[in-house]
C-alpha cells in the first residue's frame, strides 16, 4: 500500500510515517518511480509504535525494542531491555495513580467547602 493509505488506515501523518522510517522504525519497498509502498503488517506496525511512543519511549527505545516484532528475532538483551521498559512504565503508573489520589483529596477538600464552608486546606493537603 502506498504512504497516504497507511497514513489513513492507522490515523498518522505521512510526514509521521517518513520521521519512522528515518528513525528505522518502519521500512517500506520503492517503487521504480521511487513511491512508498508498505506491505500489510505495517500497520500492525505503526500502531505498535504509536502506542509505544504514547508509553514515553524515545524513537531509538523503539527501535532498540522492536526487531522481534518486525523480524521475529529476540535475544536475551532484547528480553532483559523489555522487562526493563515494563519496570519503568510500571513505576510511572504507580506514581501517577499516587498523584491522582492526591488530586482525589483535594478535589474531595475543595467539594466539602462548596457545600459547608469549610476550610479547604487538610492535613493530608498542606
Amino acid at each position: 500500500m502506498r504512504i497516504g493509505e497507511l497514513a489513513r488506515r492507522t490515523g498518522v501523518t505521512t510526514r509521521a510515517l517518513r520521521y519512522y522510517e528515518e528513525q528505522n522504525l518502519l521500512t517500506a519497498e520503492r517503487g521504480r518511480t521511487g513511491q512508498r509502498h508498505y506491505p500489510e503488517v505495517a500497520i500492525d506496525q505503526v500502531r505498535l509504535i504509536r502506542e509505544l511512543y504514547a508509553a514515553g519511549l524515545s524513537s531509538k527505545t523503539i527501535a532498540e525494542l522492536t526487531p522481534c516484532v518486525i523480524d521475529g528475532n529476540a535475544t536475551p538483551a532484547l528480553l532483559d531491555r523489555l522487562a526493563a521498559e515494563r519496570d519503568r512504565l510500571d513505576r510511572h503508573i504507580s506514581d501517577l495513580t499516587h498523584t491522582r489520589n492526591k488530586l482525589d483529596t483535594v478535589l474531595a477538600s475543595a467539594s466539602a467547602n462548596l457545600r459547608t464552608g469549610a476550610s479547604c486546606r487538610s492535613d493530608a493537603a498542606a
